[in-house]
């Protein structure tokens, strides 16, 4: 995101956008080869990675790079990073994966936590001290939020969780990595044509630390990110996996501090605590669950023996000492027995 918002100012987006995809699907198909994994077969196969490709790569894509033209950086981000919110609803109906308390716990932190990163700090003041209205910050919000782009990011971060729930289906039909090269030629290439359609002097203001930023976007970001993310997503938990996008205004926000000179406010460390959180509790769920359900079987043990009448511990206890009586007598008696067995002639 911090590359491609540096790039932008002297590119055009879906020319950026294609950028990201072609060559980095070229890259994964060659990886694919050299690892010898099987290309799809049958017209099932490239019709899901076709559908793929239009949603995941070509809207996605083509969506974030328009939207990070008409957004801030932060609110931009606030909106792609709700995806995971889309991905935990679907994957719970389509596949039956359980969120869970602490799982939806986790995401509400996420939500909160990218909010409190990039929504106007006046804005949460006023939501704080209660007087948040819409008319204080435009007359029409709507009208604003479009002109802005966030409905972009919006629709980009609902195409990115179909995307991510499609890869269970796409995966039934063809290897996920390759699938993933595929579907980004075929998202990519149509997003060129477009470009060459509609955009002019695509590269013209391109300067070398340019290029660079987009090498790195396409190799780390495209290449590397899809080819893992979605090679795990086609067998782990796709609430866990997609609620590590919540860490991505994170890594932002540091790397700007880092390389920009960019200083963090009080909110927005509240807003990197919280993501945080919501990353543990996420991918934590299960195990919390677990000992969140011992702890309670525990708790209903020892109410079970404060429950018993202190009559029946008297009981237990005199029992205790008489069978404890009994034992040493009869082991007195057994030491005697013994001792007269080995004085006798």
């Amino acid at each position: 995101m911090v590359a491609m918002k540096g790039v932008i100012p002297h590119t055009t987006p879906l020319f950026m956008a294609s950028v990201r995809l072609v060559p980095a699907g070229a890259l994964i198909l060659v990886s694919t080869v050299l690892m010898k994994r099987p290309q799809p077969q049958g017209w099932l196969a490239w019709l899901w990675i076709a559908l793929f490709g239009f949603i995941d790569a070509a809207l996605f894509q083509g969506l974030l790079a328009e939207g990070l033209v008409r957004t801030g950086a932060g609110l931009g981000s606030v909106m792609i990073d709700s995806q995971p919110l889309a991905v935990a609803v679907m994957a719970r109906f389509l596949f039956g994966e359980q969120v869970g308390l602490w799982g939806w716990l986790g995401l509400g932190f996420g939500v909160v936590g990218i909010s409190l990163l990039g929504l106007p700090e006046d804005w949460i003041w006023q939501f704080a001290h209660g007087h948040f209205a819409v008319a204080s910050i435009e007359a029409n919000l709507i009208e604003h939020l479009f002109q802005n782009g966030q409905w972009l990011m919006l629709l980009a971060a609902l195409s990115m969780a179909i995307g991510t729930v499609m890869v269970r289906v796409v995966c039934r039909y063809a290897d996920p990595v390759v699938a993933t090269g595929w579907h980004m030629i075929l998202g990519g290439v149509p997003l060129l044509a477009l470009s060459a359609q509609w955009e002019s002097q695509q590269w013209l203001n391109l300067h070398l630390t340019d290029w660079m930023a987009l090498l790195y976007s396409t190799v780390f970001g495209s290449a590397i990110a899809y080819g893992l993310f979605f090679y795990f997503a086609s067998s782990g938990s796709l609430t866990s996996l997609s609620s590590l996008t919540f860490l991505t205004p994170v890594f932002a926000l540091l790397f700007g501090n880092l390389f920009l000179a960019e200083v963090l406010s009080p909110l927005q460390w509240a807003g990197v605590s919280l993501t945080l959180v919501s990353i543990y509790l996420i991918n934590q769920r299960d195990r919390l669950s677990e000992k969140l359900k011992n702890l309670r079987q525990a708790q209903t043990s020892l109410s079970e023996l404060t429950a018993i009448p202190p009559e029946t511990f008297a009981g237990f206890a005199s029992s205790v000492v008489q069978s404890k009586e009994l034992t040493e007598i009869s082991s007195v008696q057994l030491g005697m027995a013994d001792t007269k067995s080995k004085i006798a002639p």
